[in-house]
């Protein structure tokens, strides 16, 4: 169901930032913090590119117990390959080209 409701989503008149922003936080459970909403369209951007491997740097999500501001990471680093960000908050909508074929084969990039 998610997924009929993303391809929805990409077919309307809203901003692909409106887009992902309600994806990750309508279509998850828990919600994907808005944090991530430019991280993913980054990643949508270098798939579309054929840059799957491209390192997309991970953003900060407020501060932690000490008042530090928190890292968010992948794996304990501060970068994510696009492939990675893609299949974790489920963006296969943005990248479909035709078909369901998708602009990179998530199990080449792993």
């Amino acid at each position: 169901m998610g997924l009929h409701n993303a391809i929805g989503m990409t077919e309307t008149e809203t901003t692909l930032e409106q887009q992902i922003s309600w994806h990750l936080s309508g279509n998850h459970y828990p919600p994907i913090p808005q944090v991530m909403v430019p991280v993913c369209i980054q990643a949508i951007d270098a798939l579309k590119d054929g840059d799957a491997n491209r390192e997309i740097p991970m953003p900060f999500d407020g501060v932690d117990s000490n008042g530090e501001p928190f890292q968010v990471t992948w794996r304990g680093q501060i970068t994510a390959p696009a492939w990675a960000i893609a299949e974790h908050a489920h963006l296969d909508a943005w990248l479909m080209i035709s078909d369901g074929d998708l602009y990179w084969d998530e199990n080449d990039d792993e």
